[in-house]
């Protein structure tokens, strides 16, 4: 193989990619890294590439959710429409391009039975490699990614699905901020020396968070690191979720998704995501409720899964409507329970005690005139 090293890479299709020792993107000149102010105001720069318009750019993307939520479909379905030039997420269009998909948790005939869920009888886009090993990015994984972008000019997207599988060890004396800013770093530099869009999949925290970066797993060195964030919400026996989205190059919002099961699919929503999320929220927060009365938002947020700042939001939404009670302490209850979570008992009219003058009143019912006595005929009175 002309003296190259082979990685532990392996394509679905049996190729390998190769990981030569020089470093990515070295064929070419160094790059400048300092002007003058009217240097770099005169310069033109190309636009954003984007892999997906308006959610996923050229550059470091951080995709991160709770287990099982349906991270790697939202993946595995966006790096099909980019390869193929259909639409991501249902609805946008995108422009296609080379992707590569490592997905690194899954086999050979998990990933066939996924794309053709996610296919539908449509042709596999020919330009979407997948690769279910890779070695670490310290351990050659960079050099393998680097090797396979440089032989796909123009490609759209890198996908690592998970991202712990390449990460590698933390170098000894680094605090778990620079450890982790450090682990991302070999991946930003395959995204800017190619100029390409890389998605790390990832997790999230057990514990909610009001701020959804916060939720991300690991310290504040990896979303800090990235130049992007997407978190991926959808709460516990629903179809619907929402996709939280802020980075450098992209708006910060929030858009209400749905999940397909029987496509594999998620389709993005027109609106926010409290127009179609809002119903089951409610919902789930009075199921939660009705076991656990005097709840507080986050306590209700755990337990539903939902996130601490929707949930605190319709829970005050459902208080201004009528539809739960709370206390001074921000406690939640259902109408119709007291304070200590107890549904009071009806109480029992007494019934008035009865006298010569009162045996044949009844309560609440106007006492009627008598009715006058008939007269005898035969004997009539005087």
């Amino acid at each position: 193989m002309n003296g190259e090293r082979p990685s532990h890479l392996r394509l679905v299709s049996g190729d390998a990619v190769h990981a030569p020792g020089n470093q990515p993107g070295a064929t070419g000149a160094p790059f400048r890294t300092s002007w003058t102010a009217d240097e770099l105001m005169a310069m033109t720069f190309p636009e954003t590439k984007w892999a997906v318009p308006g959610v996923i750019a050229e550059g470091l993307n951080l995709l991160a959710g709770p287990p099982k939520v349906g991270k790697s479909w939202l993946s595995l379905g966006t790096a099909i429409a980019v390869a193929g030039g259909g639409k991501a997420l249902e609805v946008i269009e995108v422009e296609p391009g080379p992707v590569l998909y490592l997905a690194l948790e899954d086999t050979p005939r998990r990933l066939q039975s996924r794309m053709g869920k996610i296919l539908q009888g449509k042709p596999a886009p020919k330009d979407l490699t997948l690769a279910t090993s890779c070695p670490t990015l310290p351990q050659g994984g960079e050099e393998a990614i680097a090797r396979w972008l440089e032989r796909n000019v123009g490609a759209r997207m890198v996908v690592v699905d998970v991202f712990a599988k390449v990460r590698g060890i933390t170098p000894p004396g680094l605090s778990a901020y620079d450890a982790d800013y450090t682990a991302m770093g070999r991946a930003k530099r395959l995204a800017d020396t190619f100029g390409v869009a890389v998605v790390l999949v990832h997790h999230v925290r057990k514990m909610g968070s009001d701020d959804f970066l916060e939720q991300v797993s690991g310290t504040n060195g990896l979303a800090g690191a990235a130049d992007a964030t997407l978190v991926l919400k959808r709460a516990r026996g629903t179809a619907d979720g929402v996709l939280h989205v802020t980075g450098r190059d992209v708006e910060e919002d929030e858009y209400a998704m749905a999940f397909q099961p029987a496509a594999g699919l998620w389709r993005l929503m027109d609106g926010p995501p409290e127009d179609h999320s809002l119903a089951a929220t409610r919902a789930a927060i009075v199921r939660h409720l009705r076991d656990n009365p005097n709840s507080p938002p986050k306590a209700i947020a755990e337990a539903t899964g939902l996130t601490p700042d929707n949930t605190r939001k319709t829970c005050a939404r459902m208080a201004g409507d009528g539809q739960l009670c709370v206390d001074g302490n921000g406690r939640y209850r259902l109408p119709g329970t007291d304070p200590t979570g107890s549904v009071p008992g009806v109480p029992r009219v007494p019934e008035p005690h009865l006298t010569s003058a009162n045996a044949t009143d009844h309560e609440g019912h106007p006492t009627l005139p008598g009715v006058p006595r008939v007269p005898d005929k035969e004997n009539p009175r005087p």
